[in-house]
Protein backbone atom coordinates (compact mmCIF):
# COMPACT_ATOMS: atom_id res chain seq x y z
CA UNK A 1 0.00 0.00 0.00
CA UNK A 2 1.16 3.43 -1.19
CA UNK A 3 1.83 5.61 2.15
CA UNK A 4 4.29 8.53 0.53
CA UNK A 5 3.02 11.97 1.12
CA UNK A 6 0.42 13.50 -1.20
CA UNK A 7 2.67 14.62 -4.32
CA UNK A 8 0.85 18.48 -4.25
CA UNK A 9 2.79 21.26 -1.54
CA UNK A 10 1.26 21.33 1.61
CA UNK A 11 0.22 24.97 0.61
CA UNK A 12 -1.95 23.92 -2.26
CA UNK A 13 -3.79 21.02 -0.43
CA UNK A 14 -7.04 21.81 0.43
CA UNK A 15 -8.54 20.43 4.38
CA UNK A 16 -10.65 17.94 2.47
CA UNK A 17 -7.42 16.42 0.60
CA UNK A 18 -5.87 16.77 4.17
CA UNK A 19 -8.49 14.55 5.75
CA UNK A 20 -8.79 11.72 3.57
CA UNK A 21 -4.73 10.93 3.43
CA UNK A 22 -5.03 11.26 6.97
CA UNK A 23 -7.90 8.83 7.27
CA UNK A 24 -6.84 6.14 4.48
CA UNK A 25 -3.63 6.44 7.01
CA UNK A 26 -5.06 5.64 10.05
CA UNK A 27 -6.92 2.34 8.39
CA UNK A 28 -3.56 1.61 6.95
CA UNK A 29 -2.08 1.76 10.63
CA UNK A 30 -5.38 -0.57 11.56
CA UNK A 31 -5.39 -2.65 9.02
CA UNK A 32 -1.25 -3.09 8.95
CA UNK A 33 -0.89 -4.29 12.87
CA UNK A 34 -2.75 -7.72 11.79
CA UNK A 35 -2.70 -7.51 7.80
CA UNK A 36 -3.34 -11.10 7.53
CA UNK A 37 -6.65 -10.93 9.40
CA UNK A 38 -8.22 -8.13 7.71
CA UNK A 39 -6.31 -7.21 5.05
CA UNK A 40 -8.04 -3.71 5.03
CA UNK A 41 -11.79 -5.53 5.06
CA UNK A 42 -13.83 -2.35 5.43
CA UNK A 43 -12.33 -1.18 1.49
CA UNK A 44 -14.40 -3.61 -0.33
CA UNK A 45 -18.09 -3.19 -0.73
CA UNK A 46 -20.08 -6.66 -0.53
CA UNK A 47 -20.78 -5.60 -4.77
CA UNK A 48 -17.29 -5.88 -5.40
CA UNK A 49 -16.53 -8.68 -3.39
CA UNK A 50 -19.44 -10.62 -4.87
CA UNK A 51 -18.12 -10.43 -8.25
CA UNK A 52 -14.99 -11.68 -7.29
CA UNK A 53 -16.62 -14.81 -5.67
CA UNK A 54 -18.71 -15.85 -8.24
CA UNK A 55 -15.52 -16.04 -10.12
CA UNK A 56 -13.59 -18.21 -8.03
CA UNK A 57 -14.93 -18.81 -4.48
CA UNK A 58 -16.12 -22.32 -3.39
CA UNK A 59 -19.41 -22.42 -0.82
CA UNK A 60 -21.77 -24.69 0.87
CA UNK A 61 -25.34 -24.16 1.86
CA UNK A 62 -26.37 -27.15 4.36
CA UNK A 63 -30.48 -27.57 4.52
CA UNK A 64 -30.38 -29.30 7.83
CA UNK A 65 -33.63 -31.08 8.34
CA UNK A 66 -33.78 -30.95 12.54
CA UNK A 67 -35.41 -33.67 14.11
CA UNK A 68 -34.72 -36.21 11.68
CA UNK A 69 -36.42 -36.73 8.05
CA UNK A 70 -37.70 -40.44 7.23
CA UNK A 71 -36.19 -42.04 4.65
CA UNK A 72 -38.93 -44.36 3.51
CA UNK A 73 -40.89 -41.30 2.53
CA UNK A 74 -38.00 -39.36 0.77
CA UNK A 75 -35.09 -41.05 -0.92
CA UNK A 76 -35.19 -44.40 -0.03
CA UNK A 77 -39.04 -45.83 -0.26
CA UNK A 78 -39.65 -49.54 -0.11
CA UNK A 79 -43.44 -49.52 -2.06
CA UNK A 80 -45.27 -53.04 -1.27
CA UNK A 81 -43.13 -53.73 2.13
CA UNK A 82 -44.52 -53.83 5.50
CA UNK A 83 -42.38 -50.62 6.24
CA UNK A 84 -43.68 -48.45 3.64
CA UNK A 85 -46.14 -45.46 4.26
CA UNK A 86 -49.13 -45.11 2.14
CA UNK A 87 -47.32 -42.95 -0.38
CA UNK A 88 -45.64 -45.23 -2.74
CA UNK A 89 -42.76 -44.31 -5.32
CA UNK A 90 -42.52 -42.86 -8.20
CA UNK A 91 -39.45 -43.28 -10.83
CA UNK A 92 -36.44 -40.67 -11.29
CA UNK A 93 -34.66 -39.56 -13.89
CA UNK A 94 -32.15 -42.37 -13.21
CA UNK A 95 -32.80 -45.74 -14.59
CA UNK A 96 -34.21 -48.04 -12.14
CA UNK A 97 -34.26 -45.91 -9.33
CA UNK A 98 -37.35 -44.31 -7.04
CA UNK A 99 -37.82 -41.45 -4.61
CA UNK A 100 -41.15 -41.26 -2.60
CA UNK A 101 -44.06 -40.48 -4.37
CA UNK A 102 -43.97 -36.95 -2.47
CA UNK A 103 -40.77 -36.01 -4.32
CA UNK A 104 -41.82 -35.93 -8.01
CA UNK A 105 -39.91 -32.42 -8.04
CA UNK A 106 -36.94 -33.91 -6.85
CA UNK A 107 -37.57 -37.05 -9.23
CA UNK A 108 -37.11 -34.53 -12.18
CA UNK A 109 -33.49 -33.57 -11.19
CA UNK A 110 -31.92 -36.95 -10.10
CA UNK A 111 -30.02 -36.55 -12.35
CA UNK A 112 -28.03 -33.68 -10.77
CA UNK A 113 -28.55 -35.45 -7.45
CA UNK A 114 -26.28 -37.51 -5.68
CA UNK A 115 -28.20 -40.16 -2.86
CA UNK A 116 -26.32 -42.22 -0.06
CA UNK A 117 -28.80 -44.58 1.09
CA UNK A 118 -26.00 -46.50 3.64
CA UNK A 119 -25.82 -44.02 6.57
CA UNK A 120 -24.81 -46.15 9.82
CA UNK A 121 -24.24 -43.95 12.87
CA UNK A 122 -24.80 -44.49 16.74
CA UNK A 123 -26.21 -41.97 18.71
CA UNK A 124 -30.20 -42.35 18.93
CA UNK A 125 -30.78 -38.95 20.46
CA UNK A 126 -30.82 -35.66 18.88
CA UNK A 127 -28.59 -33.44 20.60
CA UNK A 128 -25.96 -35.90 20.60
CA UNK A 129 -26.61 -37.09 16.89
CA UNK A 130 -26.91 -33.20 15.93
CA UNK A 131 -23.44 -32.88 17.52
CA UNK A 132 -21.93 -35.56 15.70
CA UNK A 133 -23.40 -35.19 12.14
CA UNK A 134 -22.47 -31.48 13.24
CA UNK A 135 -18.35 -32.28 13.55
CA UNK A 136 -17.82 -35.60 12.03
CA UNK A 137 -16.50 -37.32 14.92
CA UNK A 138 -17.48 -38.26 18.59
CA UNK A 139 -16.67 -36.08 21.62
CA UNK A 140 -13.34 -36.34 23.12
CA UNK A 141 -13.74 -34.05 26.50
CA UNK A 142 -12.66 -31.65 27.12
CA UNK A 143 -11.79 -30.19 23.84
CA UNK A 144 -14.31 -29.13 21.63
CA UNK A 145 -14.16 -30.09 17.96
CA UNK A 146 -15.32 -27.15 15.24
CA UNK A 147 -18.67 -28.05 13.82
CA UNK A 148 -18.05 -28.21 9.64
CA UNK A 149 -19.54 -24.88 9.60
CA UNK A 150 -16.59 -23.33 11.24
CA UNK A 151 -14.02 -25.50 9.59
CA UNK A 152 -15.40 -24.54 6.13
CA UNK A 153 -15.78 -20.90 7.32
CA UNK A 154 -12.36 -20.57 8.13
CA UNK A 155 -11.34 -22.58 4.89
CA UNK A 156 -13.28 -20.97 2.43
CA UNK A 157 -13.82 -17.74 3.52
CA UNK A 158 -12.10 -14.69 2.25
CA UNK A 159 -10.45 -12.25 4.06
CA UNK A 160 -11.61 -8.78 2.41
CA UNK A 161 -15.18 -10.14 2.70
CA UNK A 162 -17.58 -8.08 4.03
CA UNK A 163 -19.62 -11.15 4.56
CA UNK A 164 -19.63 -13.50 7.50
CA UNK A 165 -17.96 -16.53 6.62
CA UNK A 166 -20.44 -18.86 8.90
CA UNK A 167 -24.03 -18.03 8.33
CA UNK A 168 -26.49 -19.89 10.67
CA UNK A 169 -30.50 -19.05 9.20
CA UNK A 170 -32.18 -20.27 12.22
CA UNK A 171 -36.11 -18.44 11.84
CA UNK A 172 -37.54 -21.49 15.04
CA UNK A 173 -34.47 -21.69 17.64
CA UNK A 174 -36.82 -22.83 20.18
CA UNK A 175 -37.68 -25.71 18.41
CA UNK A 176 -34.59 -27.40 18.04
CA UNK A 177 -31.33 -28.57 19.93
CA UNK A 178 -28.85 -25.63 18.56
CA UNK A 179 -30.05 -23.60 20.99
CA UNK A 180 -27.40 -25.56 23.62
CA UNK A 181 -25.07 -24.64 21.01
CA UNK A 182 -23.11 -21.53 22.37
CA UNK A 183 -20.50 -19.49 20.26
CA UNK A 184 -17.62 -21.28 21.35
CA UNK A 185 -19.67 -24.71 21.15
CA UNK A 186 -20.01 -24.51 17.30
CA UNK A 187 -16.14 -22.89 16.52
CA UNK A 188 -14.72 -25.47 18.94
CA UNK A 189 -10.88 -24.90 19.34
CA UNK A 190 -10.58 -22.53 16.04
CA UNK A 191 -11.94 -19.91 18.55
CA UNK A 192 -15.05 -17.57 18.50
CA UNK A 193 -14.10 -15.71 15.14
CA UNK A 194 -15.34 -18.63 13.26
CA UNK A 195 -18.48 -19.24 15.16
CA UNK A 196 -21.45 -18.37 13.43
CA UNK A 197 -23.61 -15.81 12.52
CA UNK A 198 -26.98 -16.49 13.60
CA UNK A 199 -30.23 -14.92 12.16
CA UNK A 200 -33.65 -16.12 11.70
CA UNK A 201 -36.84 -15.58 14.01
CA UNK A 202 -36.03 -14.04 17.32
CA UNK A 203 -31.72 -13.35 16.35
CA UNK A 204 -31.96 -9.97 13.91
CA UNK A 205 -29.15 -7.63 12.87
CA UNK A 206 -29.55 -4.58 15.47
CA UNK A 207 -28.70 -0.87 14.76
CA UNK A 208 -27.29 -1.13 11.57
CA UNK A 209 -27.66 2.56 10.80
CA UNK A 210 -25.02 4.74 11.68
CA UNK A 211 -26.37 7.64 14.49
CA UNK A 212 -26.96 10.90 12.47
CA UNK A 213 -24.92 13.38 14.00
CA UNK A 214 -22.03 10.98 12.65
CA UNK A 215 -20.48 11.78 10.04
CA UNK A 216 -19.18 9.11 7.71
CA UNK A 217 -15.90 11.01 7.73
CA UNK A 218 -16.31 10.65 11.48
CA UNK A 219 -17.22 7.30 11.49
CA UNK A 220 -14.30 6.14 9.86
CA UNK A 221 -11.87 7.88 11.25
CA UNK A 222 -13.06 6.87 14.95
CA UNK A 223 -13.10 3.24 13.74
CA UNK A 224 -9.69 3.36 12.16
CA UNK A 225 -8.49 4.47 15.36
CA UNK A 226 -10.52 1.95 17.51
CA UNK A 227 -8.61 -0.79 15.38
CA UNK A 228 -5.01 0.79 15.69
CA UNK A 229 -5.49 0.74 19.28
CA UNK A 230 -7.34 -2.96 20.04
CA UNK A 231 -4.79 -4.35 17.78
CA UNK A 232 -2.14 -3.15 19.81
CA UNK A 233 -3.58 -4.17 22.68
CA UNK A 234 -3.88 -7.70 21.73
CA UNK A 235 -0.37 -7.66 20.10
CA UNK A 236 1.56 -6.05 23.32
CA UNK A 237 -0.12 -8.71 25.85
CA UNK A 238 -0.44 -11.60 23.36
CA UNK A 239 -4.09 -12.12 24.39
CA UNK A 240 -6.36 -14.85 22.89
CA UNK A 241 -9.52 -12.95 24.91
CA UNK A 242 -8.08 -9.95 23.22
CA UNK A 243 -7.77 -11.66 19.43
CA UNK A 244 -11.33 -13.26 19.93
CA UNK A 245 -13.26 -10.03 20.71
CA UNK A 246 -12.00 -7.69 18.18
CA UNK A 247 -12.20 -10.54 15.30
CA UNK A 248 -16.10 -10.54 16.37
CA UNK A 249 -15.79 -6.76 16.57
CA UNK A 250 -14.73 -6.71 12.69
CA UNK A 251 -17.48 -9.59 11.83
CA UNK A 252 -20.20 -7.72 13.43
CA UNK A 253 -18.99 -4.17 11.69
CA UNK A 254 -18.67 -6.26 8.21
CA UNK A 255 -22.16 -7.27 8.61
CA UNK A 256 -23.40 -3.65 9.38
CA UNK A 257 -22.16 -3.29 5.83
CA UNK A 258 -24.22 -6.18 4.39
CA UNK A 259 -27.25 -5.92 6.49
CA UNK A 260 -29.17 -5.72 2.99
CA UNK A 261 -28.27 -8.98 1.75
CA UNK A 262 -30.35 -10.35 4.44
CA UNK A 263 -33.32 -8.64 3.97
CA UNK A 264 -35.99 -11.15 2.75
CA UNK A 265 -38.02 -8.27 1.98
CA UNK A 266 -35.59 -6.79 -0.78
CA UNK A 267 -35.53 -10.39 -2.51
CA UNK A 268 -37.63 -10.31 -5.72
CA UNK A 269 -41.70 -11.37 -5.03
CA UNK A 270 -41.65 -13.88 -7.61
CA UNK A 271 -38.80 -15.75 -5.81
CA UNK A 272 -40.15 -16.15 -2.78
CA UNK A 273 -43.28 -17.05 -3.96
CA UNK A 274 -41.70 -20.13 -6.05
CA UNK A 275 -40.10 -21.03 -3.06
CA UNK A 276 -43.11 -20.81 -0.54
CA UNK A 277 -44.57 -19.31 2.57
CA UNK A 278 -43.00 -21.13 5.14
CA UNK A 279 -39.64 -19.91 6.86
CA UNK A 280 -37.67 -22.48 5.51
CA UNK A 281 -38.10 -22.35 2.09
CA UNK A 282 -37.63 -18.38 2.55
CA UNK A 283 -34.91 -18.87 4.22
CA UNK A 284 -33.45 -21.20 1.78
CA UNK A 285 -33.61 -18.48 -0.66
CA UNK A 286 -31.97 -16.29 1.16
CA UNK A 287 -29.28 -18.78 1.56
CA UNK A 288 -29.12 -18.60 -2.12
CA UNK A 289 -28.92 -14.91 -1.99
CA UNK A 290 -26.27 -14.92 0.20
CA UNK A 291 -23.79 -17.02 -1.55
CA UNK A 292 -24.42 -15.36 -4.71
CA UNK A 293 -22.88 -12.57 -2.65
CA UNK A 294 -19.97 -14.41 -1.79
CA UNK A 295 -20.91 -15.98 1.94
CA UNK A 296 -18.84 -19.34 1.67
CA UNK A 297 -20.96 -21.18 4.26
CA UNK A 298 -24.50 -20.97 4.90
CA UNK A 299 -26.89 -23.28 7.12
CA UNK A 300 -30.28 -23.53 7.36
CA UNK A 301 -32.16 -24.94 10.01
CA UNK A 302 -35.97 -25.77 10.48
CA UNK A 303 -36.82 -26.34 13.81
CA UNK A 304 -37.60 -30.11 14.93
CA UNK A 305 -40.89 -30.46 12.92
CA UNK A 306 -39.29 -33.80 11.19
CA UNK A 307 -39.29 -35.60 14.36
CA UNK A 308 -42.54 -36.94 14.20
CA UNK A 309 -43.30 -39.53 16.82
CA UNK A 310 -47.25 -38.88 15.98
CA UNK A 311 -49.19 -38.98 13.29
CA UNK A 312 -46.51 -38.98 10.95
CA UNK A 313 -47.84 -39.94 7.20
CA UNK A 314 -50.38 -36.99 8.31
CA UNK A 315 -47.37 -34.57 9.06
CA UNK A 316 -45.33 -35.93 6.00
CA UNK A 317 -48.31 -34.86 3.83
CA UNK A 318 -47.25 -31.68 4.18
CA UNK A 319 -44.00 -31.75 5.20
CA UNK A 320 -42.37 -33.52 2.20
CA UNK A 321 -44.19 -31.62 -1.05
CA UNK A 322 -42.37 -28.65 0.68
CA UNK A 323 -39.03 -29.58 1.09
CA UNK A 324 -39.32 -31.49 -2.35
CA UNK A 325 -40.25 -28.02 -3.94
CA UNK A 326 -37.56 -26.48 -1.49
CA UNK A 327 -34.88 -28.54 -3.07
CA UNK A 328 -36.13 -28.27 -6.14
CA UNK A 329 -36.05 -24.76 -6.54
CA UNK A 330 -32.69 -24.34 -5.21
CA UNK A 331 -30.33 -26.68 -7.52
CA UNK A 332 -32.75 -25.60 -10.50
CA UNK A 333 -31.45 -21.95 -9.26
CA UNK A 334 -28.04 -22.70 -8.78
CA UNK A 335 -27.95 -24.57 -12.17
CA UNK A 336 -29.21 -21.80 -13.94
CA UNK A 337 -27.01 -19.06 -12.29
CA UNK A 338 -24.10 -21.25 -13.16
CA UNK A 339 -23.50 -21.97 -9.19
CA UNK A 340 -23.81 -25.16 -8.98
CA UNK A 341 -20.58 -26.05 -9.68
CA UNK A 342 -18.60 -23.93 -7.35
CA UNK A 343 -21.49 -24.99 -4.45
CA UNK A 344 -21.90 -27.80 -2.55
CA UNK A 345 -25.56 -28.08 -1.59
CA UNK A 346 -25.95 -31.07 1.54
CA UNK A 347 -29.48 -32.14 2.32
CA UNK A 348 -29.36 -34.00 5.71
CA UNK A 349 -30.46 -34.71 9.24
CA UNK A 350 -29.11 -35.83 12.13
CA UNK A 351 -30.49 -39.58 11.27
CA UNK A 352 -33.39 -41.26 10.34
CA UNK A 353 -36.47 -42.79 11.07
CA UNK A 354 -37.75 -46.30 12.60
CA UNK A 355 -39.14 -49.03 10.08
CA UNK A 356 -41.83 -49.35 11.69
CA UNK A 357 -44.74 -47.50 13.27
CA UNK A 358 -45.32 -46.74 17.07
CA UNK A 359 -48.47 -47.11 19.38
CA UNK A 360 -49.25 -43.53 18.26
CA UNK A 361 -48.55 -43.93 13.98
CA UNK A 362 -45.23 -42.35 14.49
CA UNK A 363 -41.59 -43.04 13.10
CA UNK A 364 -39.10 -43.18 16.40
CA UNK A 365 -35.45 -42.49 15.70
CA UNK A 366 -33.41 -44.64 13.77
CA UNK A 367 -29.46 -43.98 13.07
CA UNK A 368 -29.28 -47.80 11.59
CA UNK A 369 -29.68 -47.26 8.10
CA UNK A 370 -30.42 -43.95 6.73
CA UNK A 371 -30.54 -41.30 3.28
CA UNK A 372 -29.33 -38.06 3.04
CA UNK A 373 -28.58 -36.31 -0.58
CA UNK A 374 -25.71 -33.96 -2.05
CA UNK A 375 -25.36 -32.38 -5.22
CA UNK A 376 -23.21 -29.46 -6.83
CA UNK A 377 -19.34 -28.62 -6.01
CA UNK A 378 -17.18 -31.83 -6.53
CA UNK A 379 -19.85 -34.20 -6.59
CA UNK A 380 -20.77 -36.55 -9.50
CA UNK A 381 -24.52 -35.81 -10.66
CA UNK A 382 -27.05 -38.77 -10.78
CA UNK A 383 -25.70 -41.44 -8.46
CA UNK A 384 -27.06 -43.45 -6.22
CA UNK A 385 -24.93 -45.09 -3.33
CA UNK A 386 -25.46 -48.20 -1.10
CA UNK A 387 -29.27 -50.14 -0.21
CA UNK A 388 -30.84 -51.15 2.91
CA UNK A 389 -32.01 -54.48 2.89
CA UNK A 390 -35.63 -54.79 0.86
CA UNK A 391 -37.60 -53.61 4.38
CA UNK A 392 -35.25 -51.30 5.47
CA UNK A 393 -33.68 -52.23 8.48
CA UNK A 394 -30.20 -53.13 8.15
CA UNK A 395 -27.62 -51.64 5.69
CA UNK A 396 -27.00 -54.26 3.04
CA UNK A 397 -24.55 -52.18 0.79
CA UNK A 398 -21.88 -49.93 1.77
CA UNK A 399 -22.12 -48.89 5.09
CA UNK A 400 -21.03 -45.29 5.79
CA UNK A 401 -20.70 -43.03 8.69
CA UNK A 402 -20.18 -39.29 9.54
CA UNK A 403 -16.02 -39.63 8.68
CA UNK A 404 -16.81 -41.05 5.51
CA UNK A 405 -19.52 -38.24 5.20
CA UNK A 406 -16.73 -35.35 6.45
CA UNK A 407 -13.74 -36.45 4.62
CA UNK A 408 -15.84 -36.97 1.18
CA UNK A 409 -17.32 -32.97 1.71
CA UNK A 410 -14.01 -31.64 2.47
CA UNK A 411 -12.59 -33.36 -0.28
CA UNK A 412 -15.18 -32.40 -2.47
CA UNK A 413 -14.41 -28.63 -1.50
CA UNK A 414 -10.69 -29.05 -2.26
CA UNK A 415 -10.05 -29.22 1.48
CA UNK A 416 -7.78 -31.63 2.93
CA UNK A 417 -9.31 -33.99 4.57
CA UNK A 418 -6.72 -35.51 6.84
CA UNK A 419 -4.42 -32.10 7.56
CA UNK A 420 -3.64 -31.82 11.12
CA UNK A 421 -4.88 -28.81 13.25
CA UNK A 422 -2.59 -26.59 14.57
CA UNK A 423 -2.70 -27.41 18.38
CA UNK A 424 0.36 -26.65 20.55
CA UNK A 425 0.48 -28.30 23.77
CA UNK A 426 -2.91 -29.70 22.54
CA UNK A 427 -3.18 -33.95 21.59
CA UNK A 428 -3.39 -34.64 17.45
CA UNK A 429 -6.23 -33.81 15.96
CA UNK A 430 -6.89 -34.21 12.25
CA UNK A 431 -9.76 -32.96 10.02
CA UNK A 432 -11.20 -36.54 9.50
CA UNK A 433 -9.58 -39.42 12.09
CA UNK A 434 -8.69 -42.22 11.35
CA UNK A 435 -8.11 -41.30 7.94
CA UNK A 436 -11.92 -42.73 6.66
CA UNK A 437 -12.65 -42.52 3.11
CA UNK A 438 -14.23 -40.59 1.35
CA UNK A 439 -17.16 -41.68 -0.59
CA UNK A 440 -15.38 -42.02 -4.02
CA UNK A 441 -18.44 -43.69 -6.16
CA UNK A 442 -19.93 -39.48 -5.79
CA UNK A 443 -16.63 -37.66 -6.32
CA UNK A 444 -16.22 -36.10 -9.84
Amino acid sequence: MNRHPHPCAAAHCIDQEHQVHRRKFLQGLGGGISASMFSWSGLMSPAVFAEAAKRQQKSCILLWLCGAPSQFETWDPKPGRITSGPFGSIPTKLPGIHFSALMPRCASIADKLAVIRSMKTEPSEHFQAIDRLNRGDAPRPPFIRPSLGSVLGQQLGQLESPIPNFILLDPCPEGNEFKSFKAGNWAGWLGAEYGPVRLGGDYKIPDVQRLPDISTEDHEEREALRRFLTRKFENDRQSAAAASQNAAFERVNGLMKCADLFDLERLPAKDRERYGKGTFGQHTLLARNLVENGAPFVMVANGMPWDCHVFQHENYQMLVPDLDNIIYQLITDLSDRSMLENTLVVMMGEFGRTPWLNASRGRDHYPNAWSLALAGCGIQQGVVVGATDPDGIEVAERPLDEKNLFATLFTALGIDPYAEYELPGLPTFHRVEKEASPIREILI
